[in-house]
Order: C-alpha cells, then structure tokens, then sequence
C-alpha cells in the first residue's frame, strides 16, 4: 500500500500541519526516527547525503545534521528535543542553518492505529507567516514525500 502525505497549512496562520499512515507497528516507526543510524537512511529527499554530527533524541537532547544535494551543496539543520515520550509524541525546535534565527517548534505524534499500523501526525509553529510560507515554497512536499517513500521501504526490513 502506498499512503501519501497530507500537509495543511491554512492562509494566514504560521503553521503547517501534517499526516501519514504507515504499514508498520508504531514501535518501528519510532525507532526510524530515534536510532541516527536508521534515520540517515530514509530523512531528506531522493539522491541526498545525510552526514549527522549529533543525534539524540531523548528529552533534553539535541541534533544537527547536514544534507548534502547531489552538486555537493550543504543543508544543514539544528534542534533541541523538549520532550520525547517513548512510541508516543515528541517535541523540539528545528532551524534550517541557511536561515538563522528562524526556528520553528514542532510536535510529533505516533499513533498506533491497530493492526500494525501507525500514524505519524505533526504541527510545526514558524515565528512569523512570512517564514512559514518559505517553508511551503521551500519544496517541503516533496522532500518529505521522498523521504517517508523510503521510510516505507526501511520499515518493512526492521
């Protein structure tokens, strides 16, 4: 089955919403998104290096990572994880480096929707509209659809 990715990101608000559905027990979706060796696998768009510098994500830790393009240009992205709640929710800042100062501050929720399923649910607040609308014009669906395809595919070898 292949589920596609829902964002909402209603006109005159700074946030974004989304959702997806995967095909696997929410244990394992969870652990895709906590083990930095597992998420340099699937996180980011098609044709992408992920170099991670530091990962954890446990309450009071922190991350900053790197995509590199295929022309060797360098993306990265640094947090602080607030809160996570072991295969339930979690919640941390997320700054694109190519744009200080602009952090956002995002929720993640793992639902287990039964029958070894599960659905990943987020809500990212931006600190003005002018900086959530970059993001949507970023071509955010689209890396995020290319990184959850492989997701999908991780998913079924764990």
């Amino acid at each position: 089955m292949t589920n596609s990715v829902t964002i909402t990101a209603p006109e005159g608000v700074p946030y974004i919403d989304f959702e997806r559905e995967f095909d696997a027990p929410v244990e394992v979706v969870f652990r895709a998104h906590k083990d930095p060796e597992l998420l340099k696998r699937w996180l980011g768009p098609h044709g992408y290096e992920m170099i991670v510098e530091r990962y954890d994500f446990t309450t009071g830790g922190g991350y900053r990572y790197i995509h590199r393009d295929p022309e060797g240009e360098d993306y990265a992205f640094t947090g602080v994880f607030h809160v996570v709640r072991d295969n339930e929710f979690a919640i941390q800042t997320f700054e694109f480096e190519g744009f200080p100062d602009v952090v956002s501050i995002e929720s993640i929720t793992f639902e287990d929707l039964g029958d070894g399923r599960t659905k990943l649910s987020g809500h990212s607040v931006y600190p003005s509209q002018e900086a959530r609308d970059g993001m949507i014009e970023s071509n955010m669906e689209q890396g995020m659809s290319e990184g959850y395809e492989r997701l999908d595919e991780l998913t079924k070898t764990l």
